[in-house]
């Protein structure tokens, strides 16, 4: 049998494109507005890992906070009504996702609150990414 036809290259399904290191890609606010706003971090490959870190002005109670999803609000009825999300409650609070998307939503619960995000990118162009979608991303149930 002959493989001569066989191009092997980076994937979604491709092993050795998660295990290399991955390109690192950082961004982030001080001050992500009003509540409610959502902000939407799209990267230009499919990322390994996805690290977001809260920062701003969190007060003694820890009123302000970030809501992190993978789906817009807007979409399907309300992402954060259904449940779909991880907050982040106090200052330099953080989470790592080990995850393949092209795109994450961060929502602040107040003004005043800030984020920091770090990503690890793999080589697989980001239009190569399919949508997330079903349940724990967008079902309501």
């Amino acid at each position: 049998m002959s493989f001569t036809n066989y191009k092997y290259g980076v994937g979604l399904r491709n092993v050795g494109s998660y295990q290399v290191s991955g390109h690192p890609y950082i961004t982030g606010t001080a001050d992500m507005g009003s509540a409610g706003t959502e902000h939407k971090i799209s990267f230009p490959y499919v990322t390994k890992n996805i690290t977001v870190i809260t920062s701003g002005t969190f007060g003694s109670t820890n009123e302000n906070s970030i809501k992190i999803h993978f789906n817009s609000n807007s979409a399907d009825g309300g992402v954060l009504d259904a449940g779909h999300f991880i907050t982040l409650d106090s200052d330099e609070d953080s989470m790592s996702f080990d995850v393949k998307c092209k795109e994450v939503y961060l929502t602040n619960a107040t003004a005043n609150a800030g984020f920091q995000l770090y990503a690890s990118l793999t080589n697989i162009d980001a239009t190569h990414m399919y949508e997330l979608t079903g349940s724990g991303l967008t079902d309501r149930t």
